[in-house]
């Protein structure tokens, strides 16, 4: 018993550090979802009998979670210390996907694999930071430090400390034709020209 004593210490000393990195805010949905996830990963430790008595209440909890605030967040996922979802709305994050330290998931984010055959998920860093509305989908690798802005829609690696953004909006005036989108040559050039 002394064994799932500690694994329930962790347990507690880790909710209190997302408490912490949510601003003491238990209220917060982003909270409630990690601290449901934690506890569905400390229940995968304890003896079978106590594992399927406490499996119908993380059940309710992770559906009441889900359905209510719209934060997926499986127990197969691995989500390290003071991860932070500050916002509620259509967070979905894979199973099998790995969640670094201190990383930061904004609102309509999905982290997801590329199809339903696969257990391959996105594996984020330390200190990544997600903005709202950004796809990650794949067997990728999100670098230390990398900040991923809003919209933007990641399938392939992003090396540490870098900064990847969506297109930025075209803006077309009423009666005006859209013009031809630039190539990607094109785009190159433009963003060479700003260093």
């Amino acid at each position: 018993m002394g064994k799932h004593y500690t694994n329930f210490r962790a347990l507690l000393e880790q909710l209190r550090e997302d408490r912490i990195a949510h601003f003491s805010d238990t209220s917060c949905p982003g909270f409630r979802a990690i601290a449901v996830h934690r506890v569905g990963v400390w229940r995968r430790t304890l003896p079978p009998p106590l594992r399927k008595l406490l499996y119908p209440f993380y059940v309710l909890a992770y559906h009441w979670i889900r359905n209510h605030y719209g934060i997926i967040l499986f127990w197969t996922t691995s989500v390290s210390r003071r991860v932070i979802i500050p916002n509620q709305g259509n967070v979905n994050i894979h199973g099998k996907s790995v969640i670094g330290d201190d990383c930061v998931i904004r609102q309509n984010v999905t982290i997801g694999g590329v199809n339903n055959d696969r257990n391959d998920g996105p594996i984020l860093g330390r200190d990544v930071q997600i903005g709202a509305g950004a796809v990650i989908i794949g067997a990728i690798h999100i670098g230390d430090g990398a900040r991923i802005g809003p919209n933007a829609v990641i399938m392939s690696h992003v090396p540490a400390g870098a900064i990847a953004v969506a297109p930025a909006a075209r803006i077309i005036m009423p009666g005006q034709r859209p013009a031809a989108q630039p190539t990607r040559a094109e785009q190159e050039h433009d963003v060479s020209a700003l260093h």
